[in-house]
């Protein structure tokens, strides 16, 4: 008998980004959503994600960024899964740490208002401060926040992991560098094993 690994799966459910509006990208409206879930729910579907884009620190823009993930993440907790969080900070920015700041103190107040039952995970890219997210890591209505690599290089995104205790890898962007589909299965999967081992001694750290 093998071991169960606890591997759930999730559905990504938005219909990709709207177009940029004082710095942000918001989430296309998703009028099926409702029905997109109830599937989700009869094929056991764990939790869902979702992504926005921020590439200003714009304040309001920020905050409807905040609104409109946690609008959409309570009908998700509604349905009976798990929101995965995602307004993503562009790495380009050139103030990413005040559209950080900004993101962390809309993303407490949502957090804040949610009931006791209510739970959802977050997607963040790296902090430029080390360790920025522990409040939000250390919530008790957040069950994991995980980081996405946001097309920092995997040297570079699993160096900033190792600095960000608590925070773990849900890379795919720094994950495939290098892989491709010219490569014979051998050297492929020799590389594809080797970034995970890396990956994942960067999110233990």
């Amino acid at each position: 008998m093998g071991k169960k690994k606890g591997i759930v799966p999730f559905l990504k459910i938005d219909k990709g980004l709207a177009e940029e509006t004082n710095g942000v990208q918001l989430m296309k409206p998703n009028p099926d959503l409702d029905e997109l879930l109830k599937r989700a729910n009869e094929r056991h579907i764990f939790g869902t994600k979702m992504r926005s884009l921020i590439k200003e620190a714009n304040p309001e823009a920020i905050k409807k960024v905040v609104d409109q993930q946690f609008e959409v993440g309570k009908q998700i907790i509604a349905a009976g899964l798990v929101p995965i969080i995602e307004p993503e900070v562009d790495i380009n920015s050139t103030d990413k740490e005040k559209s950080e700041s900004l993101l962390k103190d809309e993303i407490l107040t949502q957090l804040d208002a949610l009931s006791e039952s209510d739970n959802v995970m977050l997607k963040l890219s790296i902090p430029t401060i080390d360790n920025f997210y522990k409040e939000l890591i250390d919530h008790p209505r957040v069950i994991r926040v995980v980081a996405l690599s946001g097309g920092y290089t995997r040297e570079k995104a699993n160096e900033a992991l190792t600095h960000n205790h608590g925070l773990i890898a849900s890379f795919s962007r720094a994950l495939s560098e290098g892989l491709s589909v010219s490569q014979s299965d051998e050297d492929f999967n020799a590389l594809l094993k080797e970034s995970i081992k890396q990956i994942y001694d960067a999110s233990i750290a």
